[in-house]
């Protein structure tokens, strides 16, 4: 009796492994300045693999954040997929099948780093998700400060159904922007959830029509950049390092940061640019 093949395990998921013969762009992520040169965008670019990452990949994204997280005139970055149909499937399976063990355990340590450098950027970033983001593209946007995403977007942690626990972040953020027991069913049953959902719940802020979400992360991202990169900065820290504190402990981290803006020359021109009816000019951080 032969046995059948082909299984609806997938379906949901929308996605699949890209065909063996397509050739990746000369660059899998592009770093693009706007505002003059005060906003990053980091887009993450092998649209025809519905953006899925590869080890090289990997170690480019984390190039560029280590770029933008020593470049003073950039104020704020978006984190974006190509195209409108990802914004990135997380690890790119087909490069996972023929891995050795030590391969894969090095790309661990590789993707790690990326991660990590993402969480601990000390200027602003934030994830506009144009379409699919599951696995690692769903932990890519949840280590971001918070999420813009098109109306047809969706969120997914399918490690679950191919034999893994998730281990880019999402099994401690995932139930922080969402319900525990919703992160949790996410987590082991790897269905994933519709924008409008993720939006209700809390996970995203703000959702947009496709062809209008980068025109709204520009303007929100212009809005940031226009701040005091300084200031800016250290309620972006006093919120990070007082998270799961004790609140006189987290208040004390708050007031740290507060003092400092308060002797800072971004206070005087901005309270001087608010009484003069001006918009101010805030110098770029001193580290």
């Amino acid at each position: 009796m032969t046995q059948a093949t082909g299984t609806d395990r997938w379906k949901d998921l929308d996605f699949g492994p890209p065909a063996p013969d397509d050739a990746d762009p000369a660059e899998s992520v592009l770093l693009d300045y706007t505002s003059a040169g005060t906003v990053a965008v980091i887009t993450l670019n092998r649209p025809q693999a519905d953006n899925a990452i590869t080890t090289e990949m990997g170690a480019r994204l984390t190039e560029v954040l280590e770029t933008i997280a020593v470049e003073p005139a950039i104020r704020v970055a978006i984190i974006t997929g190509a195209g409108t149909r990802a914004f990135s499937v997380g690890s790119d399976l087909r490069q996972r099948k023929s891995m050795t063990k030590q391969q894969w355990l090095r790309q661990r340590q590789d993707f790690d780093r990326t991660l990590y450098t993402l969480r601990q950027l000390r200027k602003p970033i934030f994830a506009a998700v144009n379409g699919i983001a599951y696995g690692g593209g769903s932990e890519i946007a949840q280590s971001t400060d918070f999420i813009l995403a098109s109306d047809s977007a969706t969120f997914g942690q399918p490690e679950a159904m191919i034999g893994l626990a998730a281990g880019g972040g999402s099994p401690v953020l995932l139930p922080r922007v969402l319900p525990p027991g919703k992160a949790l069913q996410m987590l082991m049953t790897g269905d994933p959830i519709t924008a409008q959902e993720a939006y209700r719940l809390g996970m995203v802020n703000e959702l947009h029509p496709t062809d209008e979400l980068m025109p709204a992360a520009h303007r929100v991202a212009a809005k940031i950049a226009s701040n005091s990169p300084t200031a800016v900065q250290a309620v972006k820290r006093a919120v990070q390092l007082g998270a799961g504190q004790p609140v006189e402990q987290a208040i004390s981290i708050m007031m740290e940061a507060h003092w400092r803006s308060a002797v800072h020359p971004d206070r005087i021109e901005g309270i001087g640019a608010f009484n003069d009816n001006r918009d101010p000019h805030f110098q770029d951080p001193d580290y």
